[in-house]
């Protein structure tokens, strides 16, 4: 089972990833994870894509298509989760091509919608554990009193992001708009988009996102 989480910074794609992974068995292909993997292996592919970014450009398609071939292959479990690819329509079609290349297919794509508002308010609350990602909300979900994560147990080490503030949000929500929201029209044609409501609690997106998969 393959599927692709869809939805704007912020909207908790990550969260449902790692639920995902915990609970089927499923393997999360992040682009940003991968890009930095690739980095720091020495291999040639790493090579060309630390020399790529050292220069402050931006990774081809090409090559990103290349790191997900190489995980599609070497990778083994119970599907994968696209996470953060792909972006634009060439993208998708990029890797749809590759899946029919490697005779896989995509199950679903599950798009969290968000209210863009109600986004910001939530994003400029959060922090995240730097031990295991645990992401914490000074509303819905505190830090715990004794300053230690619920997830994995490291003790008064939470972060904040340096650009979760208003301003570089709704910047990096306009872009993902105008790059990224094509691909909603393109599956949904294709008939394989699955909405979910991305702002709820999150045991009931997780809910939501085990009834699509069955």
């Amino acid at each position: 089972m393959n599927i692709i989480l869809l939805g704007p910074p912020g909207a908790g794609k990550g969260t449902q990833a790692r639920h995902l992974v915990e609970t089927r068995g499923m393997v999360q292909l992040s682009t940003g994870d991968m890009l930095r993997e690739a980095k720091t292996s020495g291999t040639e592919m790493g090579q060309k894509v630390a020399a790529i970014m050292d220069a402050g450009k931006l990774v081809t398609d090409e090559i990103v298509i290349g790191l997900i071939e190489e995980k599609l292959t070497t990778e083994t479990g119970a599907g994968f989760i696209f996470d953060g690819f792909p972006r634009t329509l060439a993208q998708a079609d990029a890797l749809a091509a590759l899946l029919t290349k490697l005779g896989q297919s995509l199950h679903t794509v599950i798009e969290m919608r968000v209210d863009d508002d109600a986004l910001v308010g939530r994003i400029t609350a959060r922090s995240t554990c730097a031990g295991c990602g645990e992401v914490y909300n000074d509303i819905t979900k505190p830090i715990p009193a004794d300053g230690k994560c619920t997830n994995c147990g490291k003790e008064n080490d939470f972060q904040r992001r340096a650009d979760d503030n208003e301003d570089s949000l709704r910047t990096r929500l306009m872009e993902y708009y105008k790059k990224t929201s094509p691909l909603i029209g393109y599956y949904y044609a294709k008939g394989d988009l699955r909405p979910v409501n991305g702002l709820a609690d999150i045991k009931e997106v997780t809910a939501s996102i085990e009834a699509i998969l069955g």
